[in-house]
């Protein structure tokens, strides 16, 4: 019973942690039609942003204040929201009408520059870092003879509070029924008065900053920073990829369920299975997926050549 508590409580977290990267890839091609392969990177951007702020502001060490984790969460979350913006500006928006494996050719590209601009010894460095604790690493709760760290509680709550917010957005506010215009057919919303431009800048705005709560919160989860070319990274990425695809890519609500029964199957079946086969699992059930339901579990089934 306590083996599997504790392994519930680890498929909630990492199922939280996907979720809040998956909606980026998701919004992006909602809007877009395409993949955008530089998202990880602004996951990893974002982690060490905060890391960088934490140390500007002397938070490094133990003991920080208790406003010391969200003033480090809105910053990276706004710098990640900047990067994103500009990505969209100078690498995205100017091939708006090239063909789709055009801008894929750049999304890897920009990824590409991304790791080895961080890899700088004047932007982060090589070396792996350690996080500063900005939450307190004391047990929250103990449920079961399962102790319940803060961050793990701090994880999942501002993954459903962020994918609360984001679904009103998308479906309840003016700028969601101009991004769902956008999605549907961007002439035609254009036509109708939608700033198309700036619709999709603030799709980007939006996905980013999720995107570094995630790398902030990993983070903090783990305790380390690898640097940013590491594929841990890279697989972070792939992984709430897989989760976007699996639950139905451009479905806000489909990224959600896509985290979740990842994670699931991720942990439970390195817990009860093999752990050295963990990723084979993921890997595993996106080639069954794309062949039994290519649309995923939440989208419509359209033809796309990406």
């Amino acid at each position: 019973m306590t083996k599997f508590v504790q392994v519930f409580f680890q498929t909630l977290t990492l199922g939280s942690l996907y979720a809040l990267i998956a909606l980026g890839y998701t919004l992006v091609y909602g809007i877009l039609r395409f993949i955008n392969f530089a998202h990880s990177d602004v996951v990893t951007f974002g982690a060490w942003i905060a890391f960088t702020i934490a140390g500007v502001l002397g938070w490094a060490g133990t003991g920080s204040p208790v406003f010391a984790m969200p003033i480090v969460m809105i910053a990276a979350m706004a710098a990640s929201a900047a990067l994103g913006f500009t990505i969209e500006r100078l690498a995205y928006r100017p091939l708006r009408k090239a063909p789709r494996l055009n801008v894929l050719i750049t999304a890897i590209g920009v990824s590409l520059f991304l790791q080895n601009t961080g890899q700088l010894q004047a932007v982060f460095g090589k070396d792996p870092v350690k996080m500063p604790r900005l939450l307190s690493e004391e047990p929250l709760f103990r449920l079961a003879g399962v102790q319940v760290p803060l961050v793990d509680v701090a994880l999942v709550l501002l993954a459903v509070a962020l994918v609360i917010v984001l679904q009103w957005l998308v479906y309840r506010s003016k700028l969601g029924q101009a991004m769902r215009a956008v999605s549907w057919n961007d002439q035609i919303a254009s036509l109708m008065g939608v700033p198309v431009d700036r619709v999709i800048s603030i799709t980007f705005v939006i996905g980013s900053a999720l995107a570094a709560a995630g790398g902030v919160l990993y983070g903090l989860k783990y305790g380390q920073l690898n640097q940013t070319a590491d594929a841990l990274w890279v697989l972070l990425g792939l992984k709430a990829f897989v989760a976007a695809v699996v639950g139905g890519i451009g479905n806000v609500r489909g990224a959600v369920v896509g985290a979740l029964l990842i994670a699931t199957i991720e942990m439970f079946g390195a817990a009860y299975l093999s752990p050295q086969l963990a990723d084979l699992y993921v890997f595993g059930v996106l080639i069954l997926m794309l062949l039994l339901r290519p649309a995923g579990l939440l989208g419509s089934d359209t033809v796309e050549k990406v």
